[in-house]
């Protein structure tokens, strides 16, 4: 499979590239300035793109069969769209290339809260609101884009806490939430992307996953 990996820089980007290249995949990585470096490796290709310039996009995704979009603020308290704008010019390039599987970054706190534990509801989820609203913000605007979206199967995945550890090897994933999730390693995010990729039973879900 030809997977463009779109924000290709980062811990859970790399790993994403990484990850897709040992599966014997070919990458395309698009970052807005450095590209992915993983010698002696024929199958990965940078390109240099904007996700907020739709035109810059189109070129990068040719051939592409899916698309794992890895864009992300950090620990920015500042409004972004870099989600929404991102994720829907992406689905434009994907439709002008014929790409139809795309995987993204979402988190816990951007899904409907009244289906997580009371605890989480008044406490945990207020507080991260209070400070990262800006970023949950957007990632629900653009998991509203992606609901609004018919041609293409997407997944929109939602971690808990990101943790650099090493990885466990295994996940939880549900479109359920899912009990005693707390933390799930970079390396087990990257893995879950790549396979939801495959995972019918998600496609059009927004699914969080966990260690």
């Amino acid at each position: 499979m030809k997977i463009a990996v779109v924000g290709a820089n980062g811990r859970t980007r790399r790993i994403v590239v990484k990850d897709a290249l040992a599966r014997g995949h070919q990458v395309v990585a698009v970052t807005r300035t450095d590209g992915v470096s993983e010698p002696d490796d024929d199958n990965l290709v940078n390109a240099r793109a904007d996700v907020r310039n739709a035109d810059a996009l189109t070129q990068p995704l040719v051939g592409a069969d899916a698309v794992i979009s890895v864009l992300g603020v950090g620990t920015s308290r500042a409004p972004t769209d870099v989600y929404s704008t991102g994720v829907r010019n992406t689905l434009g390039a994907m439709e002008s290339n014929g790409a139809a599987k795309l995987a993204v970054i979402s988190a816990v706190p951007a899904g409907p809260w009244e289906e997580l534990p009371l605890l989480q509801r008044r406490i945990a989820l207020p507080l991260l609101q209070r400070f990262f609203g800006a970023t949950y913000d957007d990632m629900r605007r653009m998991e509203t884009i992606l609901q609004e979206t018919t041609d293409v199967d997407w997944i929109s995945l939602r971690p808990p806490r990101l943790v650099n550890k090493p990885s466990k090897g295994a996940y939880r994933i549900d479109t359920r939430p899912l009990a005693k999730a707390r933390a799930i390693t970079y390396g087990d995010l990257a893995a879950a992307l790549l396979d939801s990729l495959t995972r019918r039973d998600l496609y059009r879900h927004a699914a969080y996953v966990a260690n």
